[in-house]
């Protein structure tokens, strides 16, 4: 099993301001799954990203990705398991202005010890022509395209998505979809995915949702839909 979480508790706060926010998570993901989480707002579905990426310290339990145990490693080791097994995808696009696209993209070529080539990973994403645009110069989606084209250019073998499409259309959450479907089959990047989105669920590997910080259902999807035919996004 490639993702392993067992009984990751996470809480904030403490005395009256004390609120557990998950409450003993378990569940396993495979190698090159696709994996939506869902819940309602305050689900704890960012926080178990979070913790899975070492962005969150867990109180109690185990993450192992690939082998290796994060609950407890110190910030040198944490920042290490980030730069060379993770991308993260957030809702909100994070680009540095007065970078090009290309810049934005190299800045996490730098860090990378076996990086993509940046040529074939812009061809793939569509951005070839718009690489020495400036993100102010970009439409949402595109800007989207390069904030997943940085996170991939890493070669990580996990992409943690948070709320990847929150911020589009429905037409240019589609195109993301597909592109992260893309992604997917050529890379065979393991991915997990958070969305209030109901219908993302039809096109991934696996499905978890989360309640008031405990996990109700967690089950292999067995029809797949492609994105393209996705409805309602």
């Amino acid at each position: 099993m490639y993702l392993e979480v067992k009984n990751v508790k996470k809480s904030y706060g403490q005395d009256g301001s004390y609120i557990q926010v998950l409450k003993g998570v378990n569940t396993s993901v495979e190698k090159g799954q696709m994996c939506v989480i869902q819940g309602t707002s305050g689900s704890g579905k960012s926080t178990l990203l979070n913790c899975i990426g070492g962005l969150d310290t867990m109180d109690s339990g185990s993450v192992i990705v690939d082998g290796k145990e994060i609950f407890g490693l110190s910030p040198k080791k944490l920042s290490d398991y980030r730069r060379e097994s993770l991308g993260f995808i957030f809702q909100f696009y994070n680009l540095v202005p007065n970078l090009t696209v290309r810049e934005n993209i190299r800045i996490c070529e730098y860090i990378s010890q076996d990086p993509l080539d940046m040529d074939e990973l812009l061809d793939t994403l569509g951005l070839t022509e718009h690489q020495n645009k400036f993100p102010s110069q970009l439409s949402g989606g595109q800007q989207q395209r390069c904030a997943i084209a940085r996170a991939l250019i890493k070669n990580p073998k996990l992409l943690l998505c948070d709320e990847p499409t929150g911020a589009l259309d429905s037409k240019t959450s589609r195109d993301i979809l597909m592109l992260l479907e893309k992604i997917n089959e050529k890379y065979n990047t393991t991915m997990l995915i958070v969305t209030h989105n109901n219908s993302i669920k039809n096109m991934v590997h696996k499905v978890i949702y989360l309640k008031d910080g405990s996990i109700t259902k967690d089950y292999e999807n067995e029809t797949r839909v492609p994105a393209s035919q996705l409805e309602d996004l």
